[in-house]
């Protein structure tokens, strides 16, 4: 039985800078931990060094490279480095010397590298009552592990931290039984009061089971990214808002906040940080557009735009006096034909592609008499009847093992001359995710025109991700997808039911092309890859900010 729960430690996991290329997991276990952070990343080389030999040989399956042995006889087993995260969850504690360690170790970061920390918490409530009621005692895991060696307190920590010549940047408590705590320290108090301690202070100090702390060679200028976001609706919400905010905090520094709907603008309290105002898919107009944005300038924000769509064909963006893109300083969008259409309205316009986050577990090709072919249709009504009588051909021809699974178009659903389908309503993203890994083949149909020519690829790289085979038309998705390597391109229906009764009778080949475009994705269209380009634009243009407010200035002198 492995000494060591095979679950990652989620508060030292999104601490890990997203685009690290080399992170050492000192005490690495079983690997779980590293294995999470690679589906996020996979071009890191993520290395472990662990003393228990079933935990390492476990985890030697999950990382690039795992060494067995002793940290402090052999510091350095992979060679000096350098590093862009070296990591210690729950390991200096069980060290002779851990001081030593950390301050060796800490020589081999890059210079924009991180230590992660993760410490059990000597002031814990529970060790002070066990201690009172005369009941300490050891136990196999937790915070009275008999292999601890050393106790460390915050403020122990924080000094080991200095010692090592590193800065804190973060430390972050994880409490888990709250309630708990509070009563014991409400019980506490009147002996606390005797004694001349804060009660409030102590209850801070007796809270957390452990700390997590993050450390640096220096301390980054702080950078705090606040955005709106519309309603979650097919994705969009996830990927160009709260995925790209969530990979900026793994950077040193950064903070980020979204604005639930109809919550007010934030104040820009903080003198010495950046600070940059997102609005996503915004209609800022006339009035109430200027006052809105006449604020977060007074407060000391710079406003970006996000926008993923050509504001031409959509009705709302018409208004004469549309602010969105004139009236900001920036705009980030997710296409170069878009951004060349943005930048009509504003010169200040950077891509940021849609990227996959994380790459999910796959889920089919189990059944190679049976295909699946999935359809996710929101305003798609016009992109599919073209293809219909391939569609309809196809399902003549192969019966059940091909099967349909519709997503909001109920119009395409009806249209389907088999009964091998089904349908499901308009969902939450997560279920959409779902349906998609349990399918073989997403068809991605889209008409050539200018709205069309300024989307994105999301479907596909959505797709390649889950290992489903993409079937696309050429508009879009000819710039991303290599035909017959990573998926297939199709002009009319003849092509689509050719395509399918191939792929029909040789699945094989249809997994061959998904794995591609997996392989693809995990090379090319991680959001790991963005985060440091993000980072560095937002720095950029808050460096810029007199500059680019006197140029907005210009554009809209009502501002003033």
């Amino acid at each position: 039985m492995l000494p060591y729960p095979d679950v990652p430690n989620p508060d030292l996991l999104d601490r890990i800078p997203l685009d690290a290329r080399a992170v050492l997991d000192v005490g690495c276990a079983t690997g779980a931990l590293g294995a999470e952070y690679k589906r996020r990343n996979p071009a890191c080389r993520f290395l472990g060094i662990e003393l228990d030999v079933d935990a390492a040989r476990l985890a030697a399956t999950r990382l690039d490279q795992v060494a067995i042995g002793d940290v402090e006889a052999d510091p350095f087993p992979f060679g000096t480095g350098p590093f862009d995260c070296i990591i210690y969850g729950d390991v200096l504690e069980h060290l002779r010397d851990p001081w030593s360690v950390l301050t060796r170790q800490a020589e081999a970061l890059s210079p924009d590298g991180v230590v992660l920390i993760c410490m059990p918490n000597a002031e814990h409530w529970s060790f002070v009552e066990r201690l009172l009621r005369g009941t300490w005692d050891y136990e196999e895991t937790g915070l009275f592990d008999r292999t601890h060696l050393r106790w460390f307190t915050r403020a122990a920590t924080r000094r080991a931290v200095l010692g090592a010549g590193l800065l804190p940047v973060e430390v972050a408590p994880r409490i888990f039984d709250a309630a708990a705590s509070e009563e014991f320290v409400r019980d506490a108090a009147p002996a606390l009061v005797a004694l001349g301690i804060d009660v409030t202070a102590y209850r801070e100090r007796a809270q957390p089971l452990q700390h997590v702390w993050r450390a640096a060679r220096r301390v980054p200028a702080p950078l705090h990214v606040c955005s709106t976001m519309l309603e979650h609706v097919g994705g969009v919400s996830h990927v160009r808002v709260t995925q790209p905010l969530q990979a900026l905090t793994s950077i040193p520094g950064v903070t980020t906040e979204v604005l639930a709907p109809g919550a007010p603008t934030p104040k820009g309290d903080d003198a010495d940080s950046a600070r940059i105002f997102i609005f996503h898919r915004p209609v800022l107009a006339g009035e109430t557009g200027l006052a809105t944005l006449r604020s977060l300038i007074a407060e000391g924000w710079l406003v970006l735009c996000e926008f993923d769509d050509h504001p031409d064909f959509l009705p709302a963006m018409q208004h004469e006096s549309i602010l969105s893109f004139r009236g900001v300083h920036a705009v980030q969008t997710s296409t170069d034909p878009l951004a060349a259409v943005l930048r009509s309205h504003n010169p200040e316009v950077a891509v940021f592609p849609n990227a996959i986050a994380r790459l999910p577990a796959v889920r089919n090709y189990t059944d190679p008499n049976r295909l699946t072919l999935f359809f996710a249709g929101i305003n798609r009504e016009e992109e599919w009847p073209q293809f219909l009588p391939g569609l309809n051909a196809a399902a003549a021809l192969a019966g059940e093992r091909l099967q349909f699974r519709i997503l909001a178009d109920r119009g395409l659903f009806d249209a389907l001359q088999t009964p091998h389908k089904t349908f499901t309503p308009l969902c939450n993203y997560d279920t959409y995710l779902d349906l998609l890994s349990q399918s073989e083949l997403s068809f991605m149909p889209l008409r050539d025109n200018a709205f069309n020519r300024c989307k994105s690829d999301l479907k596909f790289i959505e797709a390649a991700a889950h290992r489903v085979t993409a079937i696309a038309t050429p508009t879009v998705y000819a710039d991303s997808i290599e035909d017959g390597r990573t998926g297939l391109l199709v002009q009319d229906a003849a092509d689509l039911q050719k395509c399918l009764l191939h792929l029909l009778a040789t699945p094989s080949q249809g997994r061959t092309l998904a794995d591609s475009a997996r392989a693809m994705v995990a090379r090319r269209r991680m959001l790991a890859a963005q985060a440091s380009r993000r980072h560095a634009w937002y720095r950029s243009l808050w460096e810029r900010r007199e500059e680019l407010t006197a140029a907005l200035l210009d554009r809209v002198p009502e501002l003033r």
